[in-house]
């Protein structure tokens, strides 16, 4: 009777679900009272696209517009919940940022764990993008605290209205919480089309942004997967899986 009773025992701990903890996700009473302010609005919001407030999110960049596309996965691809106008990237315009002070916002591929979320900015709520990247500082690339955060003006980084960076940030927070261990971020200067790449080709990043194509391409081909992103011989690759 006992080994039948350890027997079971053992069996029902081991078919046990195993559950991650959640992220330890900065907070701050800002983003606390932000992000119960606009959580009913959105929760609402989602539903009505077939979408959950929790599941995992990823945000899309395009300067040239300045549009801020956020993506909440579904199922097993990614489904476009909604598009946030860009204030302003400052001065620099189109092409990457490549020293500190160039007035440039970043282009390329990052990712965004939960250390780099900051609910007491000076700038409302923001995110840090983590530039430079490893693509980045293999081009020997410089620079700092490039976030996307609010208040609507920026030297180089992305600046959102208050209201924008808030849904965001609510979207982002509960993504995190609810056990994405980090988000993706995708930025170029515009949408990569042929009718764009043709009409950018005598810029002298079009090279820099053949490669940025091809993380563009393999998202829009690939059933909005965003694909697994990695630096190897100053080029930007690309595979469905680490």
């Amino acid at each position: 009777m006992t080994k039948r009773i350890f027997l079971l025992l053992f069996l029902t701990i081991t078919l046990l679900p195993i559950v991650s903890e959640a992220a330890d996700v900065p907070s701050s009473p800002r983003s606390r009272e932000a992000i119960s302010r606009v959580e009913p609005a959105l929760k609402n919001e989602l539903a009505q696209s077939g979408l959950r407030y929790g599941d995992p999110i990823f945000i899309r960049i395009f300067k040239d517009s300045k549009e801020l596309e956020l993506w909440i996965k579904d199922k097993n691809q990614f489904k476009l919940f909604k598009t946030y106008a860009i204030c302003t990237y400052g001065w620099g315009g189109l092409g990457p940022k490549t020293r500190q002070g160039d007035g440039q916002a970043p282009e390329g591929f990052y990712s965004i764990a939960p250390i780099q979320i900051n609910p007491q900015s000076e700038f409302h709520l923001s995110f840090n993008l983590g530039y430079p990247n490893a693509y980045d500082r293999a081009h020997g690339r410089t620079g700092a605290a490039l976030m996307v955060h609010g208040s609507c003006v920026s030297i180089g980084c992305y600046a959102m209205t208050d209201t924008g960076i808030e849904e965001i940030f609510a979207l982002i927070v509960s993504a995190l919480k609810n056990n994405q261990q980090s988000f993706k971020v995708h930025i170029f200067p515009f949408r990569m089309t042929a009718e764009n790449m043709t009409h950018h080709r005598h810029s002298p990043w079009y090279e820099f942004w053949q490669n940025l194509k091809q993380g563009y391409d393999f998202f829009e081909n690939n059933g909005h997967i965003p694909p697994h992103v990695a630096a190897k011989n100053k080029k930007y690759v690309f595979s469905s899986s680490p």
